[in-house]
């Protein structure tokens, strides 16, 4: 496994696969690797030639009062757990490698990048596109993989490769949980003993809900009740929404659903903001 730094070296390396015929898989990480990515990078490693992983915390997806500087970083660990699933190359460059200082283009998805994390998060998804936009134009994939946990970046990069005609295929990997069900995150590092504990609520309630999507229930409304009525219980969170969107626009339910449906939901535990979700095919 190599470890490269610059855009010169990573096009350089991709060019000699790309001159033998083989496929290109792309595993775009901020690192903080843990199970979840893991997991991406073995269906990546599975299905294609040659994979590359990027480690990069990008700032432009951070608003002025998040996490950025605070950020977990190990890149040590991280490069061990890319050599131990098979990654061949890992792309891990600085700041002033991908973005110029006066730097004057955007990427803006409307619409979908408007509700959920987007509404609560303004310009997060502009930081996003603009980085993935431009690990696709250095890396050139053939197939590129992102977690079901983010769940609406998921959709803003399908929406995004089709609007902009990219020839790269999405794959979208299911969530990896802890065995007690807490959807795997690097900001589950933040979490004290005692909000651990309480951040299990998220996937409680998410459980509770598909129950009662698997006994029929199909009025969004109720099934959005039940999940507010679940998480409240709980003194550590503080609910910044819970929804029942369809699957692919991301607009909202609130009568019945004759649809694929997406439940998205993100609270805050003390500090720390976790999101989680589930899909259903009605």
């Amino acid at each position: 496994m190599m470890i490269v730094n610059t855009i010169e070296e990573v096009r350089n390396l991709i060019k000699g696969w790309r001159k033998e015929g083989l496929s290109v898989g792309f595993v775009p990480t901020m690192g903080a690797l843990h199970e979840g990515h893991q997991s991406l990078m073995e269906r990546a490693v599975s299905q294609n030639d040659r994979v590359v992983a990027s480690i990069f915390v990008n700032p432009t997806q951070f608003g002025p009062n998040e996490d950025f500087e605070a950020y977990p970083r190990d890149l040590e660990k991280d490069v061990a757990l890319c050599k131990e699933v098979g990654v061949h190359v890992v792309f891990a460059p600085q700041g002033e490698e991908l973005y110029f200082p006066d730097k004057a283009t955007t990427v803006h998805i409307s619409g979908i990048t408007d509700v959920l994390c987007g509404s609560k998060r303004p310009g997060h998804f502009d930081g996003v596109c603009l980085v993935v936009s431009k690990f696709f134009n250095i890396i050139q994939p053939d197939r590129a993989y992102f977690g079901q946990k983010d769940a609406q970046q998921v959709a803003v990069i399908k929406r995004m490769v089709r609007d902009l005609n990219y020839e790269i295929e999405i794959v979208s990997c299911p969530i990896v949980r802890e065995a007690d069900g807490l959807a795997k995150s690097s900001r589950n590092l933040y979490l004290s003993k005692e909000e651990r504990e309480a951040a299990l609520v998220l996937n409680k309630s998410l459980e509770f809900v598909k129950k009662a999507l698997d006994q029929g229930e199909r009025n969004a409304s109720i099934l959005k009740a039940a999940i507010l009525s679940c998480i409240i219980q709980e003194p550590l969170a503080k609910i910044d929404y819970v929804e029942v969107v369809e699957m692919e626009s991301l607009q909202s339910i609130s009568g019945d659903i004759n649809c694929p449906i997406l439940i998205p939901i993100a609270v805050y535990i003390g500090k720390t903001r976790l999101i989680d979700n589930i899909t259903y095919a009605v």
